[in-house]
C-alpha cells in the first residue's frame, strides 16, 4: 500500500486526462449528450462566467433546439401520405448525417481547445433550429 500512495497523485491526474480528452470524440453520436459536462445545478446561461459554463449553455441550447425540431416532426408526419412521409423519413435521416459532419468540420477548426465543445453544440444548435424552420414551413402547407 506504501508503494502506491507516490503513484496514487499521478494515476489521478491520467484519469482526469483521460475522461476529458474522451468528451469531444463522443459528441460526434447525435443521441450523445453534447455537453459532455455534467453539473449539479443549471449553469447561469444569460451570464456564462467560465468556458465549462458556455460549453454546457451551447450543450443546453443545443438540446432545446433538437427537442423542438422532434416536436415538428413528429407533428409533421401523420399529415404526409405514405409516399411523401418515406421521402421526409429518408431525408430527415440525410439531413441528420449532413448536420453532423457539418458541424463536426466547424468544430475542427479549434479541434483540442476548451472552445471545441461550445463551438460544435452552436453549429448543432442552429442547424437545427435552421431544420425545424423548414419543417414548420411543410407543416403549414399541408395546413393549407
Amino acid at each position: 500500500m506504501r508503494q502506491l500512495l507516490p503513484v496514487l497523485p499521478a494515476l489521478v491526474g491520467v484519469a482526469t486526462l483521460i475522461s476529458l480528452g474522451t468528451t469531444a470524440p463522443a459528441m460526434a453520436d447525435a443521441t450523445t449528450d453534447v455537453t459532455g459536462v455534467h453539473v449539479a445545478q443549471r449553469p447561469n446561461c444569460n451570464n456564462p462566467q467560465t468556458q465549462a459554463e458556455m460549453n454546457a449553455c451551447a450543450g443546453l441550447s443545443y438540446q432545446a433546439a433538437d427537442r423542438r425540431l422532434n416536436q415538428v416532426y413528429q407533428r409533421l408526419l401523420p399529415k404526409l401520405t405514405s409516399s411523401r412521409r418515406q421521402k421526409l423519413i429518408t431525408a430527415q435521416q440525410t439531413w441528420i448525417k449532413f448536420r453532423d459532419s457539418s458541424c463536426a468540420f466547424e468544430r475542427s477548426e479549434v479541434e483540442g481547445g476548451t472552445m471545441e465543445p461550445m463551438i460544435y453544440s452552436g453549429c448543432l444548435a442552429e442547424t437545427t433550429r435552421q431544420r425545424t424552420a423548414q419543417l414548420e414551413s411543410y407543416l403549414v402547407d399541408t395546413n393549407k
